[in-house]
């Protein structure tokens, strides 16, 4: 199946769930967001996690921050993976998904500088952060973060599950279970405070992420920054640690003059 009918049954499901995209996008007391269930047929989902690559095969990004294994160069792996990947891509996708989310010009991620695939297994996690701001020529803003879950049989004890803070990290976060055949779609902006939980099971979490960009910022604010993260609630010493990172990255941007140092120093996202 190539990515033009893998696409074609995207814009079947976002059709489908059109008016439950729009209510849940717009709620103004949460971070815009909204979930669809069952995006694909069961077995193309299915047949995405056999293509998954070994870890081995993978980057392993390890840290205080995140616990994961990433993939970019989709030419590597299996071309059902790439292919699915690049569907989120498709022109007739994004242009389906800006009318529905009432966000225009929505743009493309063509050199996937920030898509691809993840997997995490037993104890890795990805830390409360907010992405950085643009796409790595620093022309456009990041706008919508899509992740789609292909791991059958996913329960929610398993940990693993996409978390939205929603008030902060003051309050609880909003779980959001990593569901087999479930793709979240998250708004992002200065204030988009997510993580993954940590895994507690023998099982592989696998997730295909997309980001769309625009020439405009959620609130038509100039802003930018790199990824920057959080310690958990409990874990004050490793948030002391990462904010004092976060200064650290602001005073090398401040001293340094050109716009090219500015733009190396944002941070690639991890996948979620």
């Amino acid at each position: 199946m190539n990515r033009s009918e893998i696409a074609d049954l995207l814009c079947d499901s976002l059709e489908k769930n059109r008016i439950k995209i729009n209510d849940e996008f717009t709620d103004p007391s949460r971070i815009g967001s909204f979930v669809i269930d069952n995006l694909l047929p069961d077995d193309l989902a299915n047949r995405l996690y056999a293509a998954f690559p070994d870890t081995d095969s993978m980057r392993l990004q390890k840290s205080l921050k995140e616990d994961k294994f990433t993939a970019y160069q989709m030419d590597k792996y299996d071309p059902l993976l790439g292919e699915a990947v690049y569907a989120f891509q498709e022109k007739k996708v994004i242009d389906l998904v800006s009318e529905i989310t009432e966000i225009e010009n929505l743009l493309s991620d063509d050199s996937l500088y920030l898509g691809g695939v993840s997997l995490m297994v037993k104890g890795q996690f990805l830390n409360p952060h907010v992405d950085n701001s643009h796409n790595e020529s620093f022309t456009r803003y990041r706008r919508l973060n899509l992740l789609y879950y292909v791991s059958p049989k996913w329960k929610l004890d398993d940990g693993g599950n996409f978390e939205l803070w929603d008030k902060g990290l003051s309050y609880p976060p909003r779980t959001i279970e990593s569901r087999f055949n479930r793709m979240v779609v998250m708004a992002t902006s200065r204030h988009s405070l997510h993580s993954v939980s940590p895994i507690v099971k023998d099982v592989r979490r696998c997730c295909i992420s997309n980001y769309y960009f625009s020439t405009n910022s959620i609130d038509s604010k100039t802003y930018y920054h790199g990824t920057y993260f959080r310690g958990r609630p409990g874990q004050p010493v490793r948030d002391l640690i990462l904010r004092a990172n976060v200064v650290l990255k602001r005073i090398i941007r401040m001293v340094n003059t050109t716009g090219y140092s500015d733009r190396t120093h944002l941070n690639r996202s991890g996948k979620n």
